[in-house]
């Protein structure tokens, strides 16, 4: 029999976008606004760079940890773009942001611990704490806190659930694209730290901001643990790269960690991407298309009699409510998926709770797509 452990709920999407790959080889056109993928490639310069190495010849593992170059070059990115010195021992090169959050809540919680997640939020963290054993204590946000997490909805929690081993927040969000202002940022570390909670960040839609100026856990104290990936703002999803930084305590365990569960991350793609942080000119003109893509759906679905959306300050996502067209975003996805060609996923694969009225639309990728696929909903919706 499987184990207990590997009885989590399905990440909706993924289900989603396997079978809208199926009608779409069936012969269907169908437009993706399931998956948050950005359309455009990676940067010209990072694929050269990855051609070159797959030429120089084999390529072995590297340091569990990262190559040391990649390692500096991430802790500078921090001085450049936020103005915070990070220790380059303190970055640590995953695979992934996913095997970021894998190491980070190995390294950081056992088996019981209680994890206190945002809902709506992404929901490989719940399905992974619980795969490990740990109990996700889901804390609803919406309009009246602009869907940002508070340390009066932590202690709430804990009123009710008991203590917080740790509290992980996401800024920008996926799936609502809410943004924590500096000030909202250090009051929810400064709380963490109080009340001896470990702290992640997961920033990996940096940079993907409308207006908005990303802000980063790290100016909330080097206890704060920051999760990042190539995968959103660099294009570079494919490649399975990403990194976290986390306090000095924590870098032997997770290295040792990392040696075990995955022995290096991939080495094609940390030779490349040393070379995406030279690229925000060509990177900042995607985040643009992003922009008119966004602007576009905020007025075209409306005339389709969707209106109400989270704010959508950053990331590539409008989290619409649906709730005077249906109660089941699910089945209301699926039928929109095989009626209409729009592929989008219901609200549910991000709040077990309230999301049976939302649908998340994914706006990365390209315009005439975006301008289709409303133009689908509007004619499916209003015939």
């Amino acid at each position: 029999m499987p184990s207990a452990r590997s009885d989590v709920d399905p990440f909706i999407v993924m289900d989603v976008m396997r079978e809208a790959n199926r009608l779409e080889a069936a012969g269907r056109s169908i437009m993706h606004l399931e998956v948050g993928q950005p359309g455009a490639p990676a940067p010209q310069a990072v694929r050269r760079a990855g051609s070159k190495a797959l030429d120089a010849g084999a390529l072995a593992y590297t340091d569990a940890l990262g190559l040391p170059s990649l390692r500096a070059r991430i802790a500078r990115y921090y001085g450049e773009h936020h103005q915070v010195d990070v220790d380059p021992a303190r970055v640590v090169v995953t695979g992934g942001s996913s095997a970021a959050f894998i190491l980070t809540f190995l390294a950081c919680f056992d088996a019981g611990d209680k994890v206190g997640l945002p809902e709506p939020g992404y929901p490989a963290y719940r399905n992974t704490l619980r795969a490990l054993g740990c109990d996700p204590v889901g804390i609803a946000v919406g309009p009246e806190t602009d869907w940002a997490l508070t340390p009066e909805l932590i202690e709430r929690t804990e009123a009710k659930h008991g203590k917080l081993n740790g509290v992980l927040v996401a800024s920008p969000s996926n799936p609502t694209g809410a943004m924590l202002s500096d000030p909202q940022m250090r009051a929810l570390g400064e709380s963490c730290e109080e009340a001896g909670r470990w702290f992640l960040s997961d920033e990996i839609y940096h940079r993907i901001t409308y207006g908005a100026v990303d802000v980063t856990a790290l100016d909330a104290g080097d206890d704060a643990i920051v999760i990042n990936s190539f995968s959103k703002y660099y294009c570079m999803t494919g490649w399975r790269l990403g990194w976290t930084i986390v306090p000095e305590r924590l870098v032997r365990p997770i290295e040792r960690l990392a040696q075990n569960l995955f022995i290096s991350p991939p080495t094609l793609s940390q030779i490349a991407a040393e070379r995406a942080f030279d690229e925000t000119s060509a990177l900042d003109e995607n985040v643009a298309v992003y922009a008119q893509n966004r602007d576009l759906l905020l007025r075209e679905l409306p005339k389709a009699g969707i209106a109400d959306f989270a704010p959508a300050d950053g990331a590539f996502y409008l989290y619409a409510d649906v709730s005077k067209l249906t109660d089941d975003s699910a089945s209301f996805c699926t039928t929109m998926l095989h009626e209409a060609g729009v592929a989008a996923t219901p609200g549910a694969d991000f709040d077990p709770t309230g999301g049976h009225q939302y649908v998340r639309f994914s706006f990365a990728g390209q315009t005439a797509d975006m301008a289709e696929a409303a133009h689908r909903i509007q004619k499916w919706l209003t015939p």
